[in-house]
């Protein structure tokens, strides 16, 4: 059941997924309408899952669960994945890896592979004061506070001198 965003509670899992490109007007007006059609029959044995999601700066999609009403099982899980893969396809997008990092650079969004960031935090083009996106945020609570960060206050700190 597709409910508003911040309808949901703090405490609902979320899912980033990041984009290796800016998605269009166009390709974002059809994944929109994609993730409607497909969080409004998401279930988990048959019942309903409660969630919603965003789309920020043309290029994450961020999708929320209220695991309090249910929770996602395996196959539940499985299905969000299927979609997103199926959206990698339809769009020749890559979604799902986790091996590159976003951040921003001024107003933009900036997308590297994680060596070629590491590399840039040695070359000190990046500081701890870059903001990235902390994709491995778990819930919605951390997601509004946690996810778009310093690189000091991230897992991406490591790579920092």
């Amino acid at each position: 059941m597709l409910v508003p965003f911040e309808s949901l509670p703090d405490s609902s899992r979320v899912w980033i997924y990041q984009a290796n490109r800016s998605f269009t007007q166009e390709e974002l007006q059809e994944i929109s309408n994609k993730l409607d059609m497909f969080i409004e029959k998401w279930t988990v044995h048959g019942s309903d899952l409660r969630a919603s999601y965003e789309i920020k700066y043309n290029r994450f999609i961020i999708i929320a669960l209220d695991q309090q009403l249910n929770a996602a099982s395996g196959c539940s899980i499985d299905a969000s994945v299927q979609f997103i893969q199926q959206l990698e396809k339809e769009y020749n997008v890559d979604l799902l890896d986790k091996m590159n990092v976003s951040y921003k650079q001024g107003e933009f969004v900036a997308y590297k592979s994680l060596a070629d960031f590491r590399k840039m935090a040695k070359q000190r083009a990046v500081s701890p004061n870059t903001i990235v996106f902390n994709n491995l945020v778990n819930n919605k609570a951390e997601y509004l506070s946690d996810w778009e960060v310093p690189a000091s206050e991230s897992w991406h700190k490591r790579f920092l001198n």
